[in-house]
Formats: C-alpha cells, sequence, structure tokens
C-alpha cells in the first residue's frame, strides 16, 4: 500500500475523554508469516551481545517524532503511515493486530497497530502425508508487546489512546531496514524503470544492480530482489492476460489426441498460474537421440521476443537445431526454475544430458547444480559477449580494438595458462582489473571460456563460430509483436518448417554423393557413414592433414606420443597420444572430446601410422545416416506411451475423457441412464476395494482366482469385463448368452494380445542386436577389403 508523506506540521494535541462503548465488537487481523518479513533471512549485525532472557530494548532517537498518548491524526491511514514511519526510523515492522467495531453500525472506531514480532506463531502449516510439513518457515515472532493504539473520536478524528514503546528484542539497523515487510516498497519510478529494463531485456540481478546504482545503495532503493522479480511476475501477468487460457486449451486438445504430449502448469504461493511446461511425443522423442548436450534458450530476454518463451533445444545429426520441450515463464525464481528442470527431466525419462548451455545468470545456475548435478554447465559465451558491450561501453568507445582483443584472448588461446596470461595481460593494458562485472565472469571462466570446456561434449563443431543450436529454434516465427494467441497459431508452422528441412538433409545425404576430394579409404568410408554436413566437416579436417607434421617423441609402453604441427608453425604443436594396440588416441585440443569428430592432429598420426580407416570407438552414431534406427525409434515410442500412461495428469485425462463419453450415453434414455447408474455404483465398489487392497483386485476367470494389479494391461479395465470379484448386482443376470460370448472371446483376446506383446518385446531385442552387429560388421568388412587391395 503507498502513503503519502505524512505533515505533522498543524497536529492536533488533545486528551481523549470518550470511552470506549459496550456495544463494541473486536476484530483480529491474522497475518501470515510471509506477510511480515521475507523467506529470505536477513543477518542482523548487533552492537552489543545478545541479549538475555527479558531484555529491554528501547528505540533511540529525536523524541520529537515518537508517537505519544493524545497525539491526533486526520485519518486512520495518516496514524498507520505516521507509525511506519516513526517504526522505520527506529528499526522495527509494524503490522494492524486488532480492530474494534461499533455494534450500531459496524464502523471501526480503534485500530491497533503493532510491532510484526508480536504475538507467537500459530502453527497453520498442514502436513503432508509424511508428517511432514510442505515449506517450514523460520521463526519470526517473539512476544513483541510494542504497539499504537488509536481510536475515533466524535470529531471524525483518530486519537492515539495507547503507546508502548520497549521491545523485547534487538532492533535491526538503518542498512538493513529496508528488508523488513513494512517498508519494502516499488515506488511508482520504479515501477517505470522496472518496466523499461524488463522490455530491454534485462533480468531482475541485472535491473536490481541499475537500481542500487540509480539511487546510491540497496537501502536506498526499498525493497529487495525478491520484490523486484513477484512486479515482474505480475507485471507479465497483467501483459498476457486471457491469452493464457488460450494455450492451456491448446495443450490440453494436444494432450487429448496423444497421450504421449506432456504438459505442466505450476501455481505459486498465491494458487495463481505460474509457469507452463509442455513436449510433444516428437521433442521427447527427438531426446532419445540427441539428448547429450542442451540449450537452455532464453533468448526473450534480449527484446526480440514479448513472450516470457524459453525453449528447450539441441542439436540433430545434421547439426540443425532440434526441440526438446517448451516454456513459458512468469516467475523467475530459483525455485520456479527448479520446477521447470525437474517437470522437464521427468518428460524426458528422467535421463540428464551431459551437457546444459544456459544464459549467464545466478538463480539458473542455482536451478541447474540443484537439478542436475552431474551435468556439465556452459554459459552462453555470445550473452557474455553483449552483456560486455553494456558493461563496459566506456571502454569500447575509447578503445575501438578492445572487443576484438577480448574475442582473441577468450577464443583462440589453447591452454589454460595462456589465457589466463592473455586476459591478465589485457585488462592491465587498459586499466580495468578492478572493474566488478569483469571479476565476476573471471570467476565464472570455468562455465564460459572454451580452454576450460573443451573436455565435455557440447555437438559443436567449431570454437570460435556460434552453433545454429545457440540461435533460438523459433527464429523467423516468433518476435518482438508476438502475442501468445499469435504464437500458439506459429508453434506449429515453426514445427512444420523445421521438420521439412531435417526430411531435406536426410534426402540430401541418402539421394547425393559427395566429392571426395582424396583418395583415402578413410575419407569413402566416411562419406558412407556420415550425414553431409558433418561429412563437409570431417573432409575439412582430413585435408587439412597435407599440411601437419608428426614427429614420434616418445614411447610409453603401447603408447606413443607424437608432437604435431603445421608446416611453418613448428611454435604452435599439439600433443598426441596414440595406443596402437587398442587404437585408441587424444589430442590436447579435444576436439572429439567436444564435437565428436576427429581433429586433424589425429588423423595426420593416423595417416603416418597406415591407419586407414576410421576405428569404430570415433564414429559417433548420433552423427552418422543411422542416427534415428528404425527399430529402436519403434521400441522407444513403446517405453514413451508406457511411461506416459504412468503420468498423474496424462491418467487423469484418460479417465476424465472416458468418464464424458460414458456420461454422453447415459442419458439418452431413462433405462440407459438406470443401467449406467449401477455401472458406475459397480465401478465405485471396485476402485474402492482396489484402493484398499493397495491396488490390487481379487478376479473371478474360468480357472479359479487370481491377483491381478491395478496398474496392469489397460485392456483389461474395459467395461465389457464385468467379473469383478464383487457381488454380482442386478444387471448381471440380465445378460444372455450372447454377452457372455462376447465376454470369452474378449478374454482370449487379451490373453493372445499379452503373448503377442511378450514376443514383439523379444523381437524388437534381437533386432536390436542385429542392428548393432551389423554396424560393427559394415566397419570391419570395410578393413578387410581396402586391407586386400593394398
Amino acid at each position: 500500500m503507498e502513503f503519502e508523506p505524512l505533515s505533522m506540521g498543524n497536529e492536533v494535541i488533545e486528551f481523549d475523554m470518550m470511552g470506549i462503548a459496550d456495544d463494541a465488537v473486536d476484530i483480529e487481523h491474522p497475518v501470515d508469516e510471509e506477510d511480515l518479513l521475507d523467506s529470505s533471512p536477513v543477518t542482523v549485525v548487533a552492537a552489543s551481545a545478545s541479549a538475555s532472557a527479558g531484555e529491554v530494548y528501547i528505540p533511540e532517537g529525536d523524541t520529537n517524532l515518537e508517537p505519544y498518548e493524545g497525539m491526533e491524526f486526520e485519518s486512520e491511514e495518516a496514524a498507520k503511515a505516521f507509525y511506519n514511519s516513526y517504526a522505520r526510523r527506529v528499526g522495527f515492522s509494524t503490522r494492524v493486530s486488532m480492530s474494534r467495531r461499533s455494534r450500531r453500525d459496524g464502523a471501526i472506531i480503534q485500530r491497533s497497530f503493532v510491532c510484526a514480532k508480536e504475538g507467537f506463531r500459530v502453527d497453520k502449516d498442514k502436513p503432508s502425508r509424511d508428517g511432514r510439513v510442505k515449506r517450514p518457515r523460520a521463526e519470526t515472532r517473539v512476544g513483541c508487546k510494542a504497539m499504537l493504539v488509536v481510536k475515533i473520536q466524535d470529531s471524525g478524528r483518530w486519537v492515539v489512546s495507547g503507546f508502548v514503546k520497549e521491545h523485547n528484542h534487538e532492533l535491526v539497523p538503518p542498512d538493513k531496514v529496508h528488508c523488513l515487510r513494512s517498508h519494502r516498497h516499488v515506488s511508482g519510478a520504479a515501477k517505470s524503470l522496472i518496466d523499461t529494463l524488463q522490455g530491454a531485456g534485462i533480468g531482475p540481478s541485472g535491473i536490481m544492480s541499475a537500481l542500487i546504482k540509480e539511487y546510491g545503495g540497496i537501502s536506498n532503493v526499498g525493497f529487495t530482489e525478491r520484490d523486484c522479480r513477484n512486479y515482474m511476475r505480475s507485471s507479465r501477468q497483467r501483459t498476457l492476460g486471457g491469452d493464457t487460457q488460450l494455450l492451456l486449451d491448446y495443450l490440453r486438445n494436444m494432450q487429448a489426441e496423444n497421450p504421449a504430449f506432456v504438459y505442466a502448469v505450476q501455481g505459486d504461493e498465491d494458487q495463481c498460474m505460474s509457469n507452463i511446461f509442455w513436449a510433444d511425443p516428437k521433442a521427447r522423442m527427438n531426446y532419445t537421440y540427441f539428448g547429450d548436450t542442451i540449450t537452455f534458450d532464453t533468448t526473450y530476454r534480449s527484446n526480440r521476443y514479448r513472450l516470457p518463451f524459453a525453449p528447450f533445444t539441441g542439436v540433430n545429426h545434421h547439426g540443425q537445431p532440434v526441440l526438446f520441450g517448451c516454456a513459458l515463464l512468469i516467475n523467475e525464481s530459483e525455485a520456479s526454475f527448479v520446477w521447470l528442470f525437474k517437470t522437464w527431466l521427468a518428460a524426458m525419462s528422467g535421463s540428464p544430458p551431459v551437457s546444459i548451455t544456459t544464459d549467464h545468470d545466478r538463480v539458473i545456475r542455482l536451478a541447474v547444480t540443484q537439478v542436475f548435478p552431474m551435468t556439465r554447465h556452459r554459459f552462453c559465451k555470445w550473452h557474455i559477449f553483449k552483456e560486455c558491450q553494456e558493461k563496459l561501453s566506456h571502454v569500447l568507445s575509447g578503445h575501438p580494438n578492445f572487443e576484438a582483443e577480448l574475442h582473441k584472448c577468450v577464443n583462440l588461446t589453447e591452454s589454460i595458462e595462456e589465457f589466463e596470461s592473455c586476459w591478465f595481460s589485457l585488462i592491465d593494458r587498459y586499466y580495468i582489473r578492478e572493474h566488478e562485472w569483469l571479476q565476476t565472469i573471471f570467476s565464472d571462466r570455468r562455465q564460459w571460456v572454451p580452454v576450460y570446456l573443451r573436455d565435455t561434449f557440447f555437438a559443436e563443431m567449431s570454437i570460435t563460430q556460434r552453433s545454429d543450436s545457440m540461435n533460438s529454434y523459433f527464429d523467423g516465427y516468433v518476435n518482438a509483436s508476438t502475442t501468445l494467441q499469435l504464437f500458439v497459431k506459429q508453434y506449429e508452422k515453426a514445427l512444420e518448417s523445421r521438420y521439412e528441412k531435417e526430411v531435406k538433409a536426410d534426402y540430401d545425404t541418402i539421394n547425393t554423393n559427395p566429392f571426395l576430394k582424396t583418395p583415402s579409404p578413410m575419407e569413402k568410408q566416411a562419406a558412407e557413414l556420415y550425414t553431409r554436413k558433418l561429412f563437409m566437416k570431417f573432409q575439412e579436417e582430413l585435408v587439412e592433414t597435407l599440411t601437419f607434421l608428426a614427429t614420434k617423441v616418445e614411447d610409453q609402453d603401447a603408447i606413443s606420443i607424437y608432437r604435431v604441427a603445421k608446416f611453418g608453425e613448428s611454435h604452435k604443436a599439439y600433443t598426441v597420444r596414440f595406443n596402437v594396440r587398442e587404437m585408441k588416441a587424444t589430442c590436447s585440443c579435444h576436439m572429439f572430446e567436444f564435437s565428436g569428430l576427429l581433429c586433424r592432429h589425429i588423423l595426420t598420426v593416423f595417416r603416418v601410422t597406415n591407419v586407414l580407416t576410421l576405428p569404430a570407438r570415433y564414429v559417433l552414431k548420433r552423427w552418422t545416416r543411422n542416427a534415428k534406427s528404425g527399430v529402436i525409434l519403434e521400441e522407444r515410442a513403446n517405453d514413451l506411451f508406457n511411461s506416459s500412461r504412468e503420468s498423474l495428469t496424462v491418467r487423469y485425462n484418460n479417465l476424465r475423457h472416458e468418464a464424458l463419453k460414458y456420461v454422453d450415453e447415459g442419458v439418452k434414455t431413462i433405462d440407459i441412464y438406470n443401467v449406467a447408474v449401477a455401472a458406475l455404483q459397480e465401478a465405485s465398489d471396485r476402485v474402492a476395494l482396489a484402493k484398499k487392497n493397495g491396488g490390487k483386485m481379487a478376479t473371478v476367470n474360468g480357472s479359479g482366482r487370481e491377483e491381478r494389479s491395478a496398474h496392469g494391461n489397460h485392456s483389461s479395465t474395459s467395461f465389457g469385463d464385468r467379473q469383478w470379484g464383487l457381488e454380482q448386482s442386478p444387471s448381471m443376470y440380465l445378460m444372455d448368452d450372447q454377452d457372455k460370448k462376447i465376454q470369452k472371446l474378449s478374454r482370449q483376446l487379451e490373453r493372445a494380445l499379452q503373448k503377442c506383446e511378450v514376443y514383439r518385446a523379444n523381437l524388437l531385442s534381437v533386432l536390436k542386436d542385429i542392428e548393432d552387429q551389423k554396424l560393427q560388421l559394415s566397419v570391419k568388412v570395410q578393413n578387410i577389403k581396402l586391407g586386400m587391395k593394398d
């Protein structure tokens, strides 16, 4: 609530002679702990030692600005504003505690404003099933008696009838008073600045930094980063308005059409919609083939998109961006990102990626650490370079060559020692060693500078060139003017366009032969294995070996160490370790570990040691024509469908869909209605018994009684099978012989389908083994043929 500045120049001091009428009603104002203090703990350093029990804290300051009995105010709000202003000066937070209303007309005749630490907590948190509270919170109330009581006079003015000055707890120093709940307020000027910066693509952390600089310190800003995030969230909710319902309707329809389509909606503490996540079956399938490295794309922050939209993307076998899921972000808190990453991971069958690339953001980093503890986290280097243009604009304007030198330092250094030496030399030359932002990104260097990341797979072909996957998957379909209503339509178009490009790349790979530049058997082998784009990159590396020399410098048992350098550039050499027995090689450039393709240095060693074809270990299937094997595709599709059945959301939608169809048929006539009601009662009894028995039902068949899990074959849940092991209802006796024959045939069909599923699973396993052996044999046969020719 906003208050106008209170002027005390014309205050009226009178002693109240009016008693409180007997016909008054006391009203309490319960307050949740969240309303009193930020959930983030505030550390207060006191000047004195810890207070002993019963110690009294008396606020210090100008006594002329203290409340006193008899002080009058124009209104109740003026009294509240004055007490809150007094509390800010001395170091505590306030809230409304008690009100008293007149029994005659219900008007408020007395208010009590108290210290936020008044009273003691009333435990209202509902425990979960395991007995633990859902979200334990810190204790903030300590029974403080400090308060201000005002009551209305006959004249309509409000007078102080009671004032307690003393507190039983330490007071907050001036530099931390802005953290107290009643003193945190986003002013109109601050809202305008936040809106402007948010529109420019700056996140909450960056906005708070700008506000602190603008207002001359965090204590002058008047609110915390959490308040800033909350305001940004509410602003987004107002901007999107009712359009989110269109998206939810679209997602529900998609899931109704295909149960493997998943979506989830996060609710915030106020039970309002916060974030939305969804992934279609193709996205989930793509992840099974290309989910080794992903990008969480928050390009919407850069003022290109009006929508707070963030896709999960990766790279397919043609080097094209591929979608793994999407999110609509209204809340950017750490808890929201944790929820999003956990939800996405569950949709991807719980298998985390090898690496993930995100924007340079503190909150995202904390969420990634929690959800993907074993995944290598990289900050997008190009986002950091863009941030550099903002943070170091004064350096760039005075020194045009600085940016090029920075790029060279980051991208072209070959070792950690070389990078760090170049970095310090650069910042010292421009006298910016003490720059706060540069110190921050240097402390994070292991998460964005390539020389620290080359030992991890990121599916990028070059250190210096930005991968296509880092560009937004929806470029050309979503822009700064796209509304959520239009996005639903453009989303489908973008998926179709990306699919067409993949089909075109598949066609080009299968139906055209690349031009070979050397007589090397290895080049021919690669042309037959890799997709067209990946072969072009491999061919480039292979041709470059003609300009490189490899010199053996040491033998260590079965490992030979080579020094590889370009002709005429012996000062810039790479070290290759080659085990000829195991056909295993590693290079100091780590290109294979980073991109999945062999570098020119290892290929040079292969050339001088007469290794004519690629060893199988260096042909990653994700880059080959067979990356999406038909057998594995079918098998994993079946797994995805089965796992989707286990989803609570999917089960709910399926049951609701079936129930509504049953209702539509059951209301046509009174006879059908009566049968439907009886059947529903039977179903209700069966569900209750299954719940009581832990999910199992006793079922009667021709051979006797057996236990069948409620999670078994889905076809067994059809209404056709009425032998449920319960007392049969009267409708059971109405079935004629034809119904019984149908039931018998249905059970036989069910058993046959179960056998088919077993045979099918065994067949898929055999076909998968054959597919793997076929790939290995094709490489061995080609090696033998080439050896015979030599």
